[in-house]
Parts: structure tokens; C-alpha cells; sequence
């Protein structure tokens, strides 16, 4: 059964690290994945980029509308995420809890399933 970490961070926080905390707390989480993989469980796993530079599309009646960022009505991001194998919600909780990131952001467990349920 899949399950999805999504890594939900404060907006402004990868400004207020220099450069060194964000290369060690960066490690850290390439520790985490790893071990992951090496248990068989990691689908994958991606960091993304600050969403400062990122775009959302809508279509509305047949138009396309591009609205850039950043998105000044949410006070978190995505981060990134991780793509779990595993049997139970409970065993993704508990792999959500060994997550370095629990300790600077908050780590949502999500099943994967269709949009219809």
C-alpha cells in the first residue's frame, strides 16, 4: 500500500538558515532516505525548490491562467516528499516519526488513492 510523507515547512525558513544549517539539515534527510531504501520501503523521495519561483496553472472554462508566486495565501510549502511501501498507516506514521524533518516541520501522512473516495 502507498503512502505519501509530504514535508509541509514554513515558507520563510530556508531563508533564516545559512548555507551550512541547510547543507546539514539537507544530509540529514539523504540519512533518512537511504535507510529507507536500504529497509525496502522508499518508492522515492524528492526535495523541491522554494516555491518562490514556482507557478500554478488553472483553466477555467476552456482558458489556461498562469499565477505566479510566491503564494502569498498560504504560509507553508511543500518541501518535498517521500513515497512509502508499506502495509499499514500505522507503520507510516511511525516512519513519519523517525523523520528528521518532524523536528522543523510538519510531516503529513497521506494514503494514495483515487480522487473519487
Amino acid at each position: 500500500m502507498a503512502y505519501t510523507l509530504l514535508i509541509v515547512e514554513p515558507r520563510e525558513q530556508r531563508g533564516q538558515r545559512t548555507e551550512e544549517e541547510g547543507r546539514a539539515v539537507y544530509g540529514r534527510m539523504l540519512e533518512f532516505a537511504g535507510k529507507l531504501q536500504a529497509r525496502g520501503v522508499l518508492r522515492a523521495a524528492e526535495s523541491l525548490a522554494s516555491d518562490k519561483d514556482g507557478v500554478r496553472l488553472q483553466k477555467r472554462d476552456g482558458e489556461s491562467r498562469l499565477v505566479d508566486g510566491p503564494f502569498a495565501e498560504a504560509k507553508e510549502m511543500i518541501g518535498g516528499f517521500f513515497l512509502l511501501d508499506v502495509d499499514t498507516r500505522d507503520e507510516a506514521v511511525a516512519i513519519a516519526a523517525e523523520c528528521p524533518a518532524a523536528e522543523w516541520c510538519t510531516v503529513e501522512v497521506r494514503k494514495v488513492g483515487p480522487c473519487f473516495t
